[in-house]
């Protein structure tokens, strides 16, 4: 394996499902400015928000649910209305 390819500045952050609010603590090099305080342990780590994760995806969850992200649904139906007219 050649040296010196991999990260090596990894630190402890806290990913959060924006979708449904769900936390866990993993390791990232994923650089943030937002911090928060984890609830298992009360400390204060770095968080990277993300749209989806296995606690939300249909795929895991057996529910074919729909996500909708930034109002994309919206944006398409806005878009759409105005050709129909």
């Amino acid at each position: 394996m050649k040296q010196g390819v991999h990260p090596t500045n990894y630190r402890t952050v806290v990913f959060k499902d924006m979708s449904n609010g769900h936390t866990f603590l993993s390791r990232s090099t994923t650089e943030t400015k937002e911090t928060i305080v984890f609830e298992e342990d009360g400390q204060e780590y770095p968080v990277i928000k993300l749209e989806i994760s296995n606690t939300s995806h249909p795929f895991y969850t057996g529910k074919n649910v729909l996500v909708d992200t930034a109002g994309r649904i919206d944006k398409f139906k806005k878009r759409y209305e105005k050709k129909a007219k």
